[in-house]
């Protein structure tokens, strides 16, 4: 009885996960790039001057 009560409660995580996913992709705005970080088009792009002084290498 435990073990049912526990894959249920797996199976429910895994579909509330999905749903999740499913939600997000289709009701969010489309500002900024496609892996969902929450960066922003409007956001200024780095120059070479700046990345260069951003690495250490």
């Amino acid at each position: 009885m435990l073990e049912q009560i526990i894959i249920g409660l797996v199976f429910l995580a895994a579909l509330a996960f999905l749903g999740r996913r499913g939600w997000k992709s289709f009701f969010t705005r489309k500002d900024g790039c496609a892996k969902g970080c929450g960066c922003d088009t409007a956001a200024p792009a780095r120059t070479n001057q700046q990345s260069d002084k951003a690495s250490v290498w």
